[in-house]
């Protein structure tokens, strides 16, 4: 399953997404949800204790100004990427 969160993880309901997240599962952070990605908060502490990939498309990285604060053990992807992910799965959620 493709996992999208696109609100600030202050405003997601992030103890729902993390008991929804399964081993082989990816997380695509786009939109505010980017904010999850930046090194040393804890909403990415808790995402990097699950079994999944967390990803973050770039673009919406550099459009809030974040590009040297996410950590390096989120990926990040552009749109084709975006793309790539949304082919691998044949589920998605959206946060």
């Amino acid at each position: 399953m493709l996992h999208t969160l696109r609100h600030s993880p202050w405003h997601c309901d992030m103890t729902s997404l993390l008991r929804m997240l399964r081993e082989g599962d990816d997380l695509l952070l786009i939109s505010d949800g980017v904010q999850a990605g930046v090194e040393g908060n804890r909403f990415l502490e808790m995402l990097s204790a699950a079994p999944i990939s967390v990803y973050v498309l770039e673009e919406d990285v550099n459009a809030r100004g974040f590009s040297a604060q996410i950590s390096t053990s989120v990926v990040r992807v552009d749109y084709t990427g975006f793309v790539r992910l949304t082919i691998k799965h044949s589920g998605q959620l959206a946060w």
